[in-house]
């Protein structure tokens, strides 16, 4: 029975998590490496900020640097950090996992295999996350999708314990709704897919509505996820439903990463900004290098071309030094640079 739980990495997804689990009455913890986050939620309690309702919460938050003199141990840890801090993450929270206990990543991008080699599989879950939120406020949280149009696909992995899974599907039902996917490594991949348009999106500086309306946006966001869908084939990947749709919705398209994006664009709303425009905003490194990277990545060892996600890692690369900033002029620039 799972009794304490960590969410590892409270940034907007992690804190929403937490205020639901938290709110339902489980003995959480928050940890995090933004102090001025973490002393915001001890004063303030956490809000989070929702488009029908709000909901404000007393919180157990620490420092990360307090972890070792408390020398709690966990039943689950869910892992919100970026995928770039994967394997410290692990390496420092895995002397405080029960020795029963289950990690799970629920992160963009893939970090099944890190997880996998530092926790064990037998101490992992797969998930695949739909989540849109924003914290640009320490203690604060804009959530786009409220737990009704939050959702997770949660399956076991090649040597997952039995009954891991639906372990962490009734954790999970609490903060949004919950599917047990039979083949949760291609859900992934399909979900790392969609996941390419964020980078190409951000660079427009926009919104995701916004940024759909921009001249040519549409192109290269069908060239974008088409490299990225043939790689996931290229693997041996299936086309798989997310999102909480289900096998009769994309029987028979021809449209099957249309209506995987049109279903997530209407569940996140018109004003919701994707986590890689935010990361640009805050003048963060992104994920698009575990993202996009990653088509990258797989489609040399396979052969298949992948310039346009090459592309966007460079441009993202730009941002983030200052030499370029998100904008239509930047947009403008992709457009070029993959019509050359």
């Amino acid at each position: 029975m799972i009794k304490k739980i960590a969410i590892l990495g409270t940034g907007a997804n992690g804190s929403c998590a937490a205020a639901d689990l938290t709110s339902m009455g489980y003995e959480v913890d928050l940890l995090d490496q933004w102090p001025e986050h973490v002393e915001a939620m001890r004063r303030d309690g956490l809000r989070i900020c929702m488009p029908n309702r709000k909901l404000e919460i007393t919180v157990s938050a620490y420092h990360l640097c307090e972890l070792a003199a408390m020398s709690p141990k966990y039943d689950l840890v869910l892992l919100y950090t970026k995928a770039y801090d994967t394997r410290w993450s692990c390496e420092l929270i895995k002397p405080y996992l029960h020795e029963n206990g289950l990690l799970v990543g629920m992160q963009n991008a893939m970090t099944v295999n890190d997880i996998v080699e530092i926790i064990g599989a037998d101490r992992t879950v797969g998930v695949v996350v739909e989540c849109s939120s924003e914290i640009f406020t320490p203690g604060v949280v804009q959530r786009n999708t409220p737990p009704e149009k939050t959702w997770f696909g949660v399956g076991d992995l090649e040597g997952s314990r039995e009954g891991g899974s639906e372990e962490v599907a009734e954790i999970l039902s609490n903060v949004g709704n919950v599917s047990i996917s039979s083949d949760i490594m291609s859900a992934k991949w399909i979900k790392l897919v969609i996941n390419t348009t964020m980078a190409v999106v951000a660079t427009s500086g926009l919104n995701g509505v916004e940024g759909l309306r921009a001249n040519g946006m549409r192109e290269v966001l069908m060239r974008v996820t088409t490299e990225a869908l043939n790689v996931s084939q290229g693997m041996g990947n299936k086309l798989v439903p997310i999102f909480g749709l289900n096998e009769e919705d994309i029987k028979d398209t021809n449209r099957f990463i249309e209506t995987l994006f049109e279903k997530m664009m209407a569940d996140v709303g018109p004003a919701a900004r994707d986590c890689i425009l935010q990361d640009h905003l805050k003048g963060r490194r992104s994920e698009a290098e575990e993202i996009n990277g990653l088509v990258v990545e797989y489609g040399a060892k396979l052969g298949l071309p992948t310039e346009v996600n090459s592309t966007i890692i460079e441009v993202s690369k730009r941002i983030h030094s200052g030499e370029l900033s998100p904008g239509p002029e930047t947009f403008e620039l992709v457009k070029e640079m993959v019509s050359s």
